[in-house]
């Protein structure tokens, strides 16, 4: 399971890009398959590694994370994110029976 919802933001770093502006390091993050297996004090220093020169400053909880979660595409999350895959199966089974 995801250690925490800044997960997520690894797996869509061109929104992460065109959120924080100019500035931002997309090379600070590496691409990974396994988002949810980075340990969580890892996800907060790419993203604070990666943001820091941008335009809105380094990453912060609070500051930047809801309105980043509404942006990122939840299609490339669950690309690379089993449980998200997971969680967004089982919501639509839920919601939408057959």
């Amino acid at each position: 399971m995801v250690q925490c919802m800044e997960s997520w933001f690894l797996a869509d770093v061109s929104t992460l890009k065109s959120y924080f502006g100019l500035g931002f390091k997309p090379t600070a993050i590496p691409h990974r398959n396994d988002i949810e297996r980075v340990p969580k004090n890892e996800v907060f220093k790419q993203l604070e590694s990666a943001s820091k020169g941008s335009k809105k400053r380094a990453y912060r909880k609070g500051s930047h994370s809801f309105e980043i979660l509404g942006l990122i595409d939840p299609e490339k999350v669950v690309e690379r994110s089993p449980f998200a895959k997971r969680l967004i199966d089982t919501l639509k089974n839920e919601l939408l029976p057959s």
